[in-house]
């Protein structure tokens, strides 16, 4: 009888077919990240009991638009770049537990299935969606330059509803991209028992964070942004705008090899 090999499903006796590879996962890419303050009670709401809201702008979000290229050790996902890029839309709150300050997403879209995968290993709620974001280029007349004044778009949108809109115009260059998402991550990994109403057979609190970040220079501006709702995804109606903080542009790479567990209230029995 073979092994069955694969980091995540589907597991196969070569491991080739699973949805994403051994971590540690490498991305190189850009952020579009739009802050702005919604009422503190907003974000209480969406957060699990064991959490707090943070000391300094408790209703503090950004909603974070991303245009990734990524890869594992080996690196052949960028040979077969449908393998390795996409484009995600995120929203980021802060919080504390036992009296630490962390950044959470509390919800996400993104444009590639293993992407999803990746998101809910790592406790991301990712969804699939279709995120769009304008790209700075060197050359030629149909893009902005990472100049003072360059405007740059960006939409979010899922089961052909439109949830967001932003435009960022970029002022001057700035020592960050922005405090919302500048903390250790905290999300909850969980899923449902297989018989109905006993609960979660796994429910987990981690951190984790990016290694090894190479990071340029942020650049920061105005921005503009609206989000609505749709039948079967919540944005306006849970984190709803009271007032635009600024907009950040900034190019990234990062590695992710892992986490750390906070606490486990799983119950494999069930």
């Amino acid at each position: 009888m073979s092994e069955l090999h694969g980091f995540m499903a589907p597991k196969t006796p070569t491991g080739k077919s699973a949805i994403i590879p051994n971590m540690p996962w490498f991305y190189s890419g850009t952020l579009l990240t739009v802050e702005y303050l919604t009422d503190e009670a907003n974000v209480r709401a969406i957060l699990p009991p064991e959490l707090e809201l943070a000391d300094e702008h408790p209703g503090a979000v950004a909603l974070i638009w991303a245009d990734w290229q990524s890869c594992s050790t080996s690196g052949e996902e960028l040979l077969d770049p449908v393998r390795s890029q996409y484009l995600e839309a995120f929203v980021v709150v802060r919080c504390k537990y036992e009296g630490k300050t962390y950044s959470r997403c509390v919800a996400i879209w993104v444009t590639k299935d293993f992407a999803i995968a990746r998101g809910w290993f790592q406790g991301y709620p990712k969804k699939l969606g279709n995120v769009a974001v304008t790209r700075i280029f060197k050359h030629g007349k149909a893009t902005p330059r990472l100049e003072a004044g360059a405007k740059l778009g960006a939409s979010l949108a899922a089961y052909d509803h439109r949830l967001a809109s932003a435009v960022v115009t970029l002022r001057k260059p700035a020592d960050s991209n922005g405090f919302v998402n500048g903390h250790p991550m905290i999300h909850s990994r969980w899923m449902p028992s297989i018989t109905p109403g006993l609960g979660n057979s796994m429910d987990q609190l981690i951190t984790m964070g990016g290694v090894d970040a190479d990071l340029g220079t942020p650049w920061v501006g105005d921005a503009e942004l609206t989000l609505s709702d749709s039948k079967w995804d919540e944005l306006n109606s849970i984190l709803p705008v009271k007032e635009i903080l600024g907009g950040y542009y900034r190019e990234v790479g990062v590695t992710f090899n892992g986490g750390t567990l906070l606490a486990d209230n799983s119950n494999p029995s069930i």
